[in-house]
């Protein structure tokens, strides 16, 4: 595969050819953040941009399909949440709209797939088992979006680097690789672990189209490596954000053993206090481990063009690197 930033082409790609896409990259369906003017400036700028739903009535959804639609007339996905109530009401919005593609998360997104390829969709399952992943490609997933525990949000408890080549050995579709990606090296570590595309989340949180408030941005801007904290581990829905007040008082009722509904009523409504009103002292600032990599903002097309061009670079620079056989001298040898 080659990528040429002038033009944004890539060749022989198989991420690409499957979603009608030009670069193997897609925006991550994170909820407040992924609505239709970031979703179509990532589509605009060669990778696939996403709407994400979260709990979103069914009539909202449509709106932000039409909405899209006026922006752009390149392909685009809607990310479902099998847990929300609004599921049912979207995948039907998501058929009667004739959305290009859907990607699903939290859970086993299985029953549905077959009624959305029915209805000419792409789907794109985001999953953090190998498991779970062969179930969903016996069920007709196009592709695979494998996430590692490095990401922003609720994450599993398999890191990138294992899982991916994992994932690509068991599986016959294709691999995107999520968790751990902000720049073009490690863009080109995922194609190294047989990766044929990526997903990006904190890395277009801090773009110009992105609606985050400018705390937000801020907070991902100045992150270094340990800037974040895993919550809700102790109830198995981890989640990973910046560490601060909340994260520390979701903290101690872990520890002390709170029940779980009152652990899960602390998240309410947190994501949306920070996303929509800056709070990042009391509201849920998820971000990926990758948020200490985020310094420079800009817009979609630049932040792409910036991990492009890096990525050729990585590549480049490793084709060099050979080990010869004859320098091999096993122990005992």
């Amino acid at each position: 595969m080659v990528l040429q930033t002038g033009g944004f082409a890539v060749i022989d790609n198989a991420v690409c050819r499957i979603l009608g896409i030009r670069l193997p990259i897609l925006q991550g369906g994170m909820t407040w953040v992924s609505e239709a003017v970031l979703a179509a400036s990532v589509s605009e700028a060669g990778g696939l941009g996403c709407i994400a739903t979260g709990n979103m009535p069914g009539e909202l959804l449509r709106e932000e399909i039409r909405k899209i639609r006026t922006l752009t007339d390149r392909p685009f996905a809607v990310n479902l949440i099998l847990l929300s109530p609004n599921f049912k009401a979207c995948v039907d919005v998501v058929r009667e709209e004739r959305v290009p593609v859907v990607t699903l998360g939290a859970g086993n997104s299985g029953p549905v797939i077959a009624e959305l390829k029915a209805a000419g969709v792409r789907v794109v399952p985001v999953v953090n088992s190998v498991a779970l992943a062969r179930r969903l490609e016996r069920s007709g997933a196009d592709a695979i979006v494998a996430e590692g525990e490095e990401a922003g949000g609720h994450i599993g408890d398999t890191a990138t680097l294992p899982l991916i080549p994992q994932m690509v050995d068991a599986l016959s579709i294709p691999v995107i690789a999520a968790g751990g990606v902000a720049d073009g090296r490690g863009m080109a570590a995922a194609f190294a672990l047989g990766a044929q595309g990526i997903q990006l989340g904190t890395a277009l949180v801090v773009a110009d189209e992105s609606r985050a408030h400018e705390n937000y941005k801020q907070a991902i801007l100045k992150a270094s490596d340990r800037s974040t904290a895993v919550t809700g581990r102790s109830i198995s829905k981890p989640v990973r954000a910046l560490k601060n007040m909340l994260t520390q008082e979701f903290h101690e009722m872990e520890a002390q053993g709170a029940p779980w509904e009152e652990i899960e009523g602390l998240a309410v409504g947190r994501l949306r206090a920070a996303v929509m009103e800056g709070d990042v002292t009391r509201g849920s600032v998820m971000m990926g481990q990758v948020a200490g990599l985020v310094r420079t903002r800009g817009p979609v097309r630049d932040i792409l063009r910036r991990i492009v061009e890096d990525f050729n670079a990585t590549m480049d620079r490793i084709g060099a690197y050979r080990i010869p056989p004859e320098g091999f001298d096993p122990v005992g040898s």
